[in-house]
């Protein structure tokens, strides 16, 4: 066990917009984000600055580097957007003493600023967090991963949302299928 009683109470109530893009990206909205590359070193305040430096600063240095940028130019913009929050999720309009720069812009050039303007931009994109939600329940339900067979009960999960915009049809269609009735455990 490590001895933290050493560590600033910033260190302990520092936010992170890479887990929290990251968090979007996968649990929300259903995309893959490959797990970062071995040895990466910690953030670290910049040499060449005698001024304190955002969190966001910090970041953009970090993503200066070819190798870091790919994965990071999707997620940190995301979790740029819910910076207001703290990591308890108080509100907060600075960083450091800084005023916070929540603005963000996605690969697909979509821009926003704040965490309401992102909630626009997900619920934007709705139908994909629709189908991952029903994968992850149907996954869940099957106590398996999914594989090539369980698809039709994906797609008609997503018909029956579409059509009857009643979120219990995804339960009922799970429930119902075949797969499910039938479903080994060992």
């Amino acid at each position: 066990m490590t001895n933290n009683r050493h560590r600033s109470e910033a260190e302990y109530c520092r936010t992170s917009p890479v887990l929290r893009g990251r968090w979007i990206l996968e649990d929300i909205l259903g995309s893959r984000v490959p797990p970062p590359p071995p040895n990466v070193p910690a953030l670290e305040e910049s040499e060449h600055s005698d001024k304190p430096l955002t969190l966001r600063e910090k970041l953009e240095l970090h993503r200066q580097k070819p190798e870091c940028a790919s994965c990071h130019d999707r997620m940190d913009p995301l979790g740029f957007g819910l910076e207001n929050y703290d990591a308890i999720g108080r509100w907060r309009s600075e960083d450091n003493g800084l005023p916070l720069d929540t603005k963000g812009t996605l690969p697909s050039g979509e821009s926003f600023q704040g965490p309401q303007e992102l909630k626009r931009l997900i619920l934007n994109r709705k139908d994909e967090f629709q189908k991952h939600l029903v994968r992850k329940l149907t996954g869940y339900a099957m106590g398996r991963e999914l594989n090539k067979f369980d698809q039709c009960i994906i797609d008609r999960s997503m018909q029956r949302l579409n059509e009857e915009q009643r979120a219990s049809v995804i339960l009922e269609e799970i429930l119902l299928s075949y797969a499910f009735q039938h479903r080994y455990f060992h």
